[in-house]
């Protein structure tokens, strides 16, 4: 008997696929719609073929007040009622639908793809015979006057990064709207998931997003665990935790020094660039490898760390932190550094929420949402690291929220490696359970990393959702844009830092 409505489970708790329910369209929008405007967050919204030409649309809303995700679910064939006119964050989840399976979201105010567009018509004849890929043709918004003027930055950029295109309409200078274009290296990771897990899946969680290793991880681990029945080790908890925290310190300091960079603060800028290598290295003496590949495994983590590597850590977290202060407090006593950070790309907590941003962005607007609190997980269940907020939402607050969070998370490192507690860090895992579906959320160094996973009867993984916090962000760069200088654009996107590859799943 299928469910009338939906249900709430915890962060990481395994329930029946039929569990996520099979509400009528209207009865699915307006649940979403009322569990948002009660403070809730969409973090996953998305849709999956149903076997007979329909699709199932899915939600996971998160209650950071009560802990808990709502579940719901509906059928839909052609179109549904959008609900990005009174929800904005669903704006990217439901154009990515309307991408990927051709669903229309009836009233969308502008639908267009979020990586390519799609050609062929929409609905299960469109899934079954996709059409050719193809990057960079899409409808940008366009401004019309005789002093309006518009500027094309990438896909391809200076320096070893990922393509992505933005298309600035200005008047002199002054910046009225930005479009970002993305997908030009859209490797299809999810649907390679499909069909798991078995030796691939854990290299494509790995390098969802490069920098986010250890985040992916746990988040995938986590839902392996919880199909499983798996119970991880304490011991392997306290280095999980360890290892995620060096991580978000690691991106941290490095994009204290990119800004600096942006500015011409050299100073900050070259200290930034060899701590950061610092903490990588000490990831490296977790496990061998500087991003953390191969340390984070089902059922704990692959790497022990014994007394030395223990001492070792400690003394480098240590001289970390004094070196840290040093070159990241050079920024703020910079006049010049200061003029160039506070006011610029700045962003008011209500349009945070209303967009549905994550990560320092939505922090450094004063709204303290952390996975790592609201739905804590592994060692944070019984260690708490304060949230890490500002107000101005501008370049300064998302700057000095990250340099909060580099001295937290350094210090949370310290007094872990004190009371790593004794015996095995990893446990064999069992088969998962058939038909049954999990939701682990875990707090990347960018924010919020949302994996979904169900099982069909055979055990395996009938599909896999990712939602990297890049997805939810993407927009707020582009809103933090609008009435500002166009020279101040790689200011404000590095202090988001969003990634590419992420983004594009």
């Amino acid at each position: 008997m299928s469910q009338t409505t939906s249900i709430a489970v915890h962060n990481g708790q395994a329930f029946a696929t039929g569990d996520w329910g099979d509400l009528d369209v209207e009865r699915f929008r307006s649940e979403v719609l009322n569990a948002v405007v009660k403070g809730g967050r969409i973090s996953a919204l998305f849709a999956q073929p149903r076997g007979d030409g329909a699709f199932r649309l899915m939600a996971a809303v998160a209650q950071d007040s009560q802990s808990v995700l709502r579940v719901l679910a509906t059928s839909v064939e052609s179109e549904y009622p959008s609900l990005t006119p009174l929800c904005p964050q669903a704006h990217w989840f439901e154009r990515e639908i309307w991408e990927q399976h051709g669903v229309v979201p009836a009233g969308h105010p502008w639908l267009k793809p979020v990586r390519f567009p799609r050609r062929g018509g929409s609905g299960a004849a469109a899934v079954a015979s996709p059409p050719p890929a193809v990057c960079g043709l899409a409808d940008f918004f366009q401004m019309n006057g005789a002093e309006i003027h518009e500027v094309a930055v990438g896909p391809v950029h200076a320096g070893i990064i990922e393509p992505g295109h933005f298309r600035f309409q200005c008047q002199g200078e002054t910046v009225y709207h930005l479009e970002i274009s993305l997908g030009y290296q859209h490797r299809g990771v999810e649907a390679a998931l499909a069909g798991g897990p078995n030796r691939r899946t854990i290299h494509y969680i790995e390098t969802l997003a490069g920098d986010t290793t250890i985040g992916h991880a746990i988040a995938h681990c986590r839902a392996i665990e919880s199909l499983s029945h798996t119970r991880v080790p304490p011991r392997a908890q306290v280095i999980r935790g360890i290892a995620l925290e060096l991580e978000r310190v690691a991106n941290h300091v490095g994009d204290l020094g990119a800004l600096a960079g942006d500015v011409g603060f050299l100073p900050t800028m070259s200290y930034c660039g060899r701590i950061r290598g610092d903490v990588l290295n000490m990831t490296a003496l977790l496990c061998g490898n500087r991003f953390g590949r191969g340390l984070v495994r089902p059922g704990g983590v692959a790497f022990d760390l014994d007394d030395p590597a223990v001492t070792e850590l400690a003394r480098r977290a240590r001289t970390v932190a004094k070196d840290a202060a040093v070159a990241v407090n050079l920024l703020w006593n910079s006049p010049s550094v200061m003029g160039r950070f506070e006011r610029t790309g700045s962003l008011a907590a209500d349009l945070c929420r209303q967009i549905g941003l994550v990560g320092v962005p939505a922090r450094a607007s004063g709204i303290g949402h952390d996975v790592r609190q609201d739905f804590p997980f592994g060692i944070f269940r019984f260690a708490q690291i304060p949230v890490s907020t500002w107000d101005s939402g501008d370049v300064f607050g998302r700057a000095y929220v990250r340099w909060l969070e580099v001295q937290r998370s350094l210090a949370f490192v310290i007094d872990q490696l004190k009371a790593l507690p004794p015996g095995a860090v990893l446990q064999p895992v069992g088969p998962l359970a058939p038909a049954s579906s999990v939701i682990t959320l875990a707090e990347g160094w960018r924010g919020e990393i949302c994996h979904v996973a169900a099982t069909d009867a055979d055990s395996r993984f009938a599909w896999y959702k990712v939602v990297d916090p890049s997805f939810h962000n993407w927009f707020g760069l582009a809103i933090a844009l609008r009435n500002q200088q166009i020279s101040d654009f790689p200011l404000c996107n590095k202090s988001f830092n969003l990634s590419y590859c992420g983004h594009d799943l």
